[in-house]
């Protein structure tokens, strides 16, 4: 795997536009902790709460008894949140939970008129 492919680009919602590279499989993981421990509605998890519920899903190669998962725990949040796959609900604490993503279904009547054709 070369060194451009242990990286990946992540967004920042509380910055449009600003865009960072940091280690992949530190990302992946979290990511997929944070995922696995949010619920699908409001009100969510606040941040500290998903922090205790996910640190037992982090690889221990990766996050030696939790090292630095309080900084990617925060990148991956921000980066979530920027693509909409996660939300912040209404109120303080920040209180998170995943969003469902939606995207746009033809319908039989516009592929129809559309003659088959894409």
């Amino acid at each position: 795997m070369s060194e451009r492919d242990d990286k990946i680009e992540i967004e920042n919602a509380v910055s449009p536009g600003h865009r960072q590279r940091v280690d992949r499989a530190k990302y992946t993981a979290m990511r997929d902790a944070l995922l696995a421990v949010l619920p699908a509605a409001a009100p969510g998890l606040s941040v500290a709460e998903a922090k205790e519920a996910l640190l037992a899903r982090l690889p221990e190669a990766l996050f030696p008894g939790g090292a630095k998962a309080g900084w990617w725990l925060k990148a991956v949040q921000l980066d979530l949140e920027a693509k909409g796959t996660i939300a912040r609900a209404p109120g303080k604490p920040v209180r998170l939970f995943k969003t469902v993503a939606r995207s746009p279904r033809r319908t039989r009547a516009a592929s129809s008129s559309s003659g088959g054709q894409a």
